[in-house]
Order: structure tokens, then sequence, then C-alpha cells
């Protein structure tokens, strides 16, 4: 997921519901085929599935807040920790009842202070009934990561919790076990994965045991085992998905990686990928630009279908505000 800032050679410098927790889900014929959301300048970057509650929740680079989106598209505050300036990717752990956020500070917050532009980077941890405060982890310090400016953008979980988070400015990827709120370093291989604000961006997590992580600059595709780190490996492609933000692992084992032009020159819309090589190799089966929407970010598989979101953000970067953003199915 990139997050730009209101110039490009900032961006290079620095790199960056109340539907209720007891409602049921709603049937897919009941599903929108696109919401339009509504919020106070909310500018979400990030979007998950809520199962529980059969609505999507989302973040927000200008409020820092987790938001439960109504089926009309209409918000309700879930989490607003009076911390985190801005956050980005936002996952839903079920079977822990957790939901969880990264966050930094890309200068465009209303939480934005000295203190905190371009040094917040970080994962927080929330109940996902409540939205309490569970664990705030700090990632622009971890121990044998590179010093200087961090950027917490994207992650993935395993299956036992873990989140391996993708840092676009250091080039690295963190591992968090989000129960004890520790963090350790994964991989740290720039020269791969890239930096400086357009380096490792949407990530997920295979249940063939590694991570497959998009490098926003080139597109070029990483394999990265979680258990062999130094294993990384570039998957062969038969065309570079340049722009690539968010990922999503979709149940018939296809890649869809969302393309905008926030810090490139792509045009904005969705690749599918397939892999019939355990993602040593894979090619495109779909393609679908330009996107109606000016800069998508990320998709979230769901029981529904695939959706994408589009929060505005080059807006909010040139100073503009905006208090629309779409969530649109991808077909």
């Amino acid at each position: 997921m990139t997050i730009v800032f209101s110039r490009r050679s900032a961006l290079l410098a620095t790199g960056l519901g109340a539907l209720g927790a007891a409602a049921a889900p709603a049937r897919a014929s009941d599903r929108p085929s696109v919401v339009h959301g509504s919020a106070p300048a909310l500018h979400p970057e990030g979007i998950t599935w809520d199962h529980a509650r059969g609505a999507f929740l989302v973040g927000s680079v200008r409020h820092g807040t987790i938001s439960v989106v109504r089926r009309d598209g209409t918000v309700r505050t879930l989490v607003d920790d009076g911390v985190m300036v801005s956050t980005l990717a936002v996952h839903v752990d079920p079977a822990r009842g957790r939901v969880l956020a990264t966050h930094q500070d890309p200068g465009v917050g209303t939480r934005s202070s000295a203190a905190t532009m371009y040094r917040q980077s970080g994962l927080g941890v929330f109940d996902l009934a409540t939205g309490a405060l569970l664990h705030r982890v700090d990632l622009s310090a971890v121990p044998g990561s590179a010093a200087g400016v961090h950027g917490a953008n994207d992650f993935a979980l395993d299956a036992s919790g873990n989140a391996y988070v993708t840092d676009i400015v250091s080039g690295e990827i963190f591992r968090v076990d989000p129960a004890a709120g520790r963090a350790t370093l994964l991989l740290s291989r720039p020269d791969l994965l890239g930096r400086d604000g357009v380096g490792p961006n949407g990530v997920v997590w295979h249940p063939g045991g590694f991570l497959l992580v998009v490098r926003y600059d080139t597109g070029a595709l990483l394999r990265v085992p979680v258990h062999a780190p130094g294993r990384i490996s570039e998957v062969r492609l038969d065309e570079p998905v340049v722009g690539g933000d968010g990922l999503a692992l979709r149940p018939d084992g296809t890649l869809v990686v969302v393309i905008n032009r926030l810090a490139s020159t792509a045009t904005p819309g969705v690749a599918v990928l397939r892999s019939d090589d355990g993602w040593s190799s894979a090619r495109t089966v779909a393609r679908s630009a330009p996107w109606p929407d000016p800069d998508p970010t990320t998709a979230v598989a769901t029981a529904h279908g695939t959706y994408v979101i589009e929060g505005r953000l080059a807006g909010l970067f040139a100073g503009t505000l905006d208090d629309t953003f779409t969530i649109r199915a991808l077909r």
C-alpha cells in the first residue's frame, strides 16, 4: 500500500457500523456492487472484511482511525486511540478477536506533529468487538533494522496470528507477534525489495509458508519463505505490475494486484495473476484498466467477491479534502 506525500520529492526523500457485532452477514445477492462511502475527510487507504459484522472495516490516512462502513456507505468509528496519525493497512484476525492496522505519519493527518512526522511507524492491535487497545508495536527502531526513517505499510497474517509488515521506506519486512506485542526483523533486502517510499508494498501470506510481496517502483513480485527469508526470490512474471500497491490472495489461488499512479506513471487498474508452480512464476489472467476510480489502493477477498477501495488520496496529498470514497466490486 503506497503512502505518498504532498509532493513527489517528499515521497522519494522520506518514503514515506454500525451493523453491530451481532448482525448476520448479508447474502451475496444483497451485497451492492459499489459502496459510495461518506465521512468527513476520512481518506481510507486500507480495507478488510469483518464476517461477524457483515461489514467492511477501513482505515483513515487523515484521522488515524479504524471505522465500520455500513452498506449505505455511512461510517461508524471503531478505533480512535489518539496516537496513530495515519492508518494504512487494516486486517481482521477473527480467530483471536482482533483487528490490526499499520500506522505512520506522512504529514497529512489531523494529529501530525513535528514529533511524529516521518518518525511514527508501527502496528496497532485492538479488540475487534470493542476497539480497545491491546498492543501498540513500535516499528521505527526494531533491533537490527536500518537506522533512519521507517514507514510501516502493509501487513499479512499467518495461520498462527503472526503479522508480517512491509517497510516501504527501509526495504525491510518485520515479523510481529501481536499477542506479545513484540517485533523482530525478518528480512532486510532493499536491493531486491526497494526502498525510499517506493519499495516493498502489498504483502500476502500464502498457506505454502511464504509471503508474496510487490515492489512498487519496478513491479517485481517477490517470494519470501517465512522460515528461510534469506531464500527470497523474484517471481517470473509475463509482465511487471509497476505501481503495484495492495494485494489480495483469493480462495481460487489467484492473486489480485491493485495498481495506481500515486507515485508511478502506471495506468490505475487491477491485475489478476495465477501460478502453476508454487509462485516460482506467474502469468496475468485478467486486467481491468483503467479502473473507474482514480487511484485504487488495495483489495479484499470476501465470501461475496473481491472489493477494491479508492480513498481520494491524490487529492489529500495535494491539499484537497474529500468526504467521499468508493468500494467497488472486481468483476
